[in-house]
């Protein structure tokens, strides 16, 4: 079954520590953490800082997702800060291949986000350097938006594509997956889905939603 990754970017700021400590608690199987610097993306969210302070308050993997131009030049600092993963876009790298190595020399695992439409090409020759790759399903830059309807035609096609070239590259999808969309993607060949505002918001607990979007997996198991 598919994976859940809570992004902290739709949680309460002001009660973080227990907003993750629901989400672990409810069984997450890894933290998403949107970093964005309001140019590649139009808003600003937060720094190595939030990370590094993440880390001290959850054991789960800590997925950072740096929407940001220039990526490389704050490998080092998220990578101190306590990421697991870092992935990079791959419309901000002027030198893509040196970035993703760059990443795997501090220690790091490295994933590459494509846009909606951007090309999915570039995975071809990614794919052996990758421990993650991620297919954006809304334009990045906000929280809450509505999920993009050929996604899981793209996510197939990366699928067949990471079983010959990389069969241990995680395949990642974020935005607006709910329990509508999660067992789409997931049939399609997500291993991992970032879930944002469909396990962060008013209509129910952490715990309940995690359980909700669970029992939607069930369909495509």
């Amino acid at each position: 079954m598919s994976k859940l990754a809570p992004s902290i970017l739709t949680a309460d700021f002001g009660n973080l520590a227990g907003q993750i400590a629901a989400a672990e608690e409810a069984g997450a199987d890894y933290l998403h953490l949107d970093v964005m610097d309001g140019s590649f993306v139009p808003e600003i969210s937060f720094g190595s800082g939030i990370v590094k302070a993440v880390r001290r308050m959850t054991e789960l993997p800590l997925d950072v997702h740096l929407m940001v131009r220039e990526p490389e030049r704050h490998i080092g600092s998220f990578a101190k800060a306590g990421a697991d993963i870092i992935t990079v876009h791959a419309e901000a790298c002027l030198h893509l291949h040196r970035t993703l190595s760059l990443i795997h020399e501090h220690g790091v695992q490295a994933g590459l986000a494509v846009n909606p439409l951007t090309p999915l090409d570039v995975f071809l020759q990614a794919l052996p350097m990758l421990d993650l790759a991620l297919v954006m399903s809304v334009n990045p830059g906000y929280g809450g938006q509505s999920f993009i309807d050929f996604t899981p035609g793209r996510l197939e096609t990366l699928r067949s594509w990471r079983n010959e070239l990389s069969p241990e590259c995680i395949i990642e999808v974020d935005g607006g997956v709910n329990t509508v969309t999660a067992p789409l993607v997931a049939s399609a060949g997500a291993d991992l889905l970032v879930v944002g505002s469909a396990v962060y918001n008013d209509r129910g607990s952490v715990a309940d939603n995690i359980r909700g979007l669970r029992q939607s997996l069930q369909v495509s198991a």
